[in-house]
């Protein structure tokens, strides 16, 4: 199930799931450190399949979530790998007290795989805070919801219609209109689109939609417009 993207960096697209009663597709994220251990981003569903991949990689050391959203299987792979730690984006550990939580992403970027991967928070927003990520190896930055872009050939129908409307849909996708409009203070954002520039970013992984291998800089500038 895992396709390897970058040096180092591999994803796996899981079924969909419903937010809201609207189909969402799922994609994580899996990068093997120096140390040989990985680091996981957003896991999906976990089948025995993806879960034999995983384990012919290395050892799984650290559980992200990138916002208070992409939830809804941590549960499972702490279970599968109980020596994991798992790491919570702003609000989770609030929202889900069952969880053990290792750390809460900070902005800045004190964790253990500092100098591999790096990370900001986009804040400002009640429901969307989200820890984005940077691997340096592949050159890669890791957005989770801020950025969507989905096909064309799948807006089709009452789907395409409100994905159309929320301004998700093809190479010039960006957020949902309503979490942009969710965000009443932009300063802390800004300052989190411009770090994310900095790094000079070489491909881009998104959680919904497709991903990119070039021009990266100018998607995400052009997505994050409206900040």
């Amino acid at each position: 199930m895992l396709a390897q993207f970058g040096p180092d960096l591999w994803l796996a697209d899981g079924s969909d799931v419903s937010f809201h009663g609207f189909p969402y597709p799922t994609r994580m994220a899996v990068a093997r450190l120096s140390t040989g251990r990985l680091w996981v981003w957003s896991p999906i569903a976990l089948t025995d399949a993806l879960a034999a991949d995983i384990d012919a990689l290395g050892p799984v050391g650290d559980i992200v979530s990138p916002n208070k959203l992409h939830h809804l299987f941590l549960g499972e792979w702490s279970r599968r790998w109980p020596d994991a730690r798992l790491h919570a984006p702003p609000g989770l550990a609030r929202k889900k007290p069952e969880l053990r939580f290792a750390s809460e992403l900070a902005k800045e970027n004190a964790s253990a795989w500092r100098g591999e991967i790096e990370q900001t928070i986009f804040r400002g927003s009640p429901f969307m805070e989200e820890a984005v990520f940077f691997h340096r190896a592949s050159r890669s930055v890791i957005f989770g919801d801020l950025i969507q872009r989905f096909p064309e050939r799948s807006a089709t129908g009452w789907k395409g219609l409100v994905l159309r409307l929320g301004g998700v849909v093809g190479p010039e996708g960006s957020t949902p209109i309503d979490w942009r409009l969710s965000f009443v203070s932009r300063g802390a954002a800004r300052a989190a689109r411009r770090t994310v520039l900095d790094w000079k970013p070489e491909r881009l992984v998104i959680a919904h939609g497709e991903c990119a291998t070039g021009g990266v800089s100018g998607i995400v500038a052009a997505a994050l417009r409206w900040m």
